[in-house]
């Protein structure tokens, strides 16, 4: 028996020989029937039907209910599930988060390696707990800095030993755990830093985190690869065994899901393929010779957290006992069996417009991801979508979890979702969910083979069309994009890199320190078996692409690669589109507001086209309203405008429309014609008579609105 059972045994004796807390009588209140709530709600919804309202259909096929009872949980309760224990629902860990907080990863990712060395130092100074460095494109591809168009994108630039010295200079990596996704492979970039560390004179046995490649993934994203996947996995194989050997607290596969989560897929197609990944690597370690304790060993999966707050707890807590389960036929033990989770802010629910709002978004994703029990997190900082973040926003993003942490007592509760009633019945439903996407995979062959198929790619762009489909309609609200404009927002500075200075200060540091060494003997030594061959090679001075090279390299069969998105981008294209013609022009789509009556009679209807059309970043002109459709139409003349919307209430458009709507043709012969609301049945012709070309309401398109009056200004 484990230590941590024995601890909890102790716990349970010690409370049970404790008096009894005495029973609370509550025969004063009566208890309301489902039917008796459910009649209320009723009555409260003023006709709206109560299973649409009250009932939530999610991307992931699950339908959130209004209520849920103990009676209908009862049998799937926890009751004799603890955290640490079984198959690790509640958590791998008996105490949670009470001696081992989860790790803060706030991300560095300066392009030149000794302002993000800093960087690095900065982060731990301030409260991160982990080193966590970002490479760029050319360093994942194991490229030379010198032969790339974007140097420092999406991380910092290595080149050479010189690079990764710089880099890793004075960190304390006997304290503190290192984090790198090195893309393709990790062998390239992990022989590096063992170069490095050994000759800033650490102690390479100490060292701790991930150096972490994920070919497939790589893969599914660029839908090509620069080695053959068998190699790839020749190259995790080496990495595993020599981490295994030298430095036994690092893992060399970081089974990332961003590229599922990034194209839109739902939380259960997420999880699905992602854990298909990782049984890959498993079967591959295990016929290079790993047995599957080592192999399980060398695997951290990385998951993006999205918008659902309870799913994201849902998925966590199911995604732990699949793992388990997974790795158990395996024939893995129990330490095998537990899932290393990292977490993050998934990019796809990022908005480049009123970036702000992304501190909020990146709030319920790092709560969601703690309830849920994350091992690390890595928040992303507000201003992601449009730069690399600042002293400001990193700052922010690095301060949510250190509150979380150290003020809102999160390190306290162990498992705080365990046994809610409505948290349980997400995360059987979502557990099954996954465990039947999951096997659909492997019953077509494994993850490779259902990518060569594309039929991940079509399933993840089904969800990503729907997803478009639903913010095209607003019933997705993106704030600040699709709803709640901000039209007196200024756009932040994306702080534009330059590519030719960058290029000019890499190709100098990187050409003065190869005139210093001589690595071609042992470039010829490198057998892609043996990792000591290529730290050698690394010592000596090879460069990072040099190394690949000599590991060979490979034109692999293409595949349809699975697009990156985020949800908002078509809204901030449409609203681009507008300010571009705007700054060109001086003119601008207007809407003129025909409001009849008083205030309160049209004021409902012209407030929401305001906003609806603001969305497009349109000039809506308001006013006080009218009295007379005369009035109304001379000041849409004199308007000039492109549309006019007539807003009025239902009662009195039979009057209003067929009055107001031709007079505002005939002194507007090319604009269109709106009415807010939307017609009864009825009345559908004979407003289209008088003139209403389409209507402006809660069902209609806004997205196709917005493009529809853009391409008819002619921009």
């Amino acid at each position: 028996m484990s230590n941590a059972e024995l601890d909890l045994q102790a716990l349970i004796k010690k409370a049970e020989a404790q008096e009894n807390f005495p029973e609370v009588p509550l025969d004063e209140f009566t208890p309301p029937t489902y039917d008796e709530w459910k009649e209320a709600c009723i009555a409260l919804l003023k006709g709206a039907p109560f299973e649409k309202k009250l009932f939530t259909k999610t991307y992931e096929g699950i339908t959130f209910s209004p209520m849920y009872f103990h009676a209908n949980t009862e049998p799937i309760q926890p009751a004799k599930s603890f955290p640490g224990m079984g198959d690790y629902l509640r958590g791998v860990e008996a105490n949670g988060y009470v001696n081992a907080p989860w790790g803060i990863a706030q991300a560095c990712d300066e392009t030149f390696p000794k302002e993000n060395n800093e960087l690095l130092k900065r982060e731990i100074e301030k409260g991160s707990t982990i080193y966590n460095v970002k490479v760029d494109c050319a360093t994942r591809k194991a490229k030379d800095a010198r032969e790339c168009e974007h140097i420092g994108k999406g991380g910092v630039s290595l080149t050479t030993l010189g690079d990764v010295t710089a880099l890793l200079k004075d960190l304390k990596l006997d304290q503190y755990p290192l984090y790198v996704y090195t893309g393709e492979s990790a062998l390239p970039l992990l022989a590096l830093i063992v170069a490095a560390v050994k000759k800033n004179g650490g102690d390479v046995s100490k060292l701790k985190g991930v150096i972490g490649a994920n070919p497939i993934c790589e893969y599914a994203a660029n839908g090509w690869l620069g080695q053959d996947l068998d190699k790839l996995f020749d190259e995790a194989a080496t990495s595993a065994k020599w981490a295994i050997k030298n430095a036994p607290a690092v893992k060399t596969l970081f089974v990332k899901s961003d590229v599922f989560s990034d194209g839109g897929a739902n939380d259960v197609q997420e999880i699905a393929y992602t854990l298909a990944t990782g049984v890959a690597y498993l079967r591959a370690l295990l016929e290079r010779g790993l047995t599957i304790d080592e192999a399980a060993s060398q695997i951290m999966f990385g998951f993006s957290m999205g918008a659902n707050f309870f799913m994201q707890i849902a998925k966590l807590r199911a995604v732990r006992p699949i793992w388990a389960q997974i790795v158990k036929a395996f024939g893995g033990n129990e330490e095998s069996q537990k899932i290393h989770i990292h977490g993050r802010p998934a990019k796809f629910f990022k908005t480049v417009y009123d970036p702000y709002v992304n501190m909020l978004r990146d709030t319920t994703e790092l709560f969601s991801s703690v309830v849920g029990g994350v091992d690390s997190f890595e928040n992303s900082t507000f201003d992601e979508p449009v730069r690399k973040g600042d002293e400001f926003s990193r700052r922010i993003a690095r301060n949510m979890q250190i509150i979380l942490q150290e003020e809102f007592g999160l390190l306290q509760p162990i498992d705080p979702a365990g046994g809610s009633w409505a948290v349980e019945t997400l995360t059987k439903q979502i557990k099954e969910k996954i465990w039947a996407e999951f096997q659909v995979v492997e019953g077509e062959g494994g993850i490779v083979a259902t990518l060569k198929e594309g039929y991940p790619q079509d399933e993840i762009a089904k969800v990503c069309d729907a997803r478009f489909k639903a913010a095209e309609t607003r019933k997705d609200r993106i704030v600040g994009n699709n709803m709640y404009p901000n039209m007196t927002e200024e756009r932040i500075d994306a702080r534009a890199e330059s590519q030719a200075e960058n290029m000019k200060v890499r190709k100098v540091t990187i050409e003065v320190y190869l005139e210093t060494v001589d690595a071609k003997d042992a470039l010829a030594n490198i057998k892609a078996d043996d990792a000591e061959s290529v730290i050698a090679a690394a010592e000596k001075g090879a460069t990072i692409a040099e190394i690949r090279k000599a590991l060979g390299t490979a034109e692999v069969a293409e595949i349809k690669n699975i697009e990156a998105h985020r949800w908002s981008e078509r809204f901030e294209a449409l609203r681009e589109k507008t300010e571009n013609f705007k700054a060109k022009t001086g003119d601008n789509v207007k809407i003129f507001l025909a409001n009849m009556g008083p205030i309160p009679q049209h004021k409902a209807r012209a407030d929401f086209t305001t906003g609806f059309l603001q969305v497009g970043a349109f000039q809506v002109l308001g006013n006080n309203g009218f009295k007379t459709v005369d009035d109304a139409a001379q000041a849409a003349k004199e308007s000039g405008a492109d549309a006019v919307v007539i807003c009025s209430t239902d009662a009195t458009y039979p009057e209003i429309v067929p009055a107001l709507a031709p007079k505002l043709h005939e002194v507007l012969p090319n604009a269109t014609v709106y009415l807010a609301g939307t017609a009864p049945a009825e009345l559908v012709e004979t407003y289209k008579a008088a003139g209403i070309d389409d209507y402006i309401n809660v069902r209609a398109n806004c997205y196709k609105v917005i493009q529809a009056l853009q391409q008819k200004k002619g921009m």
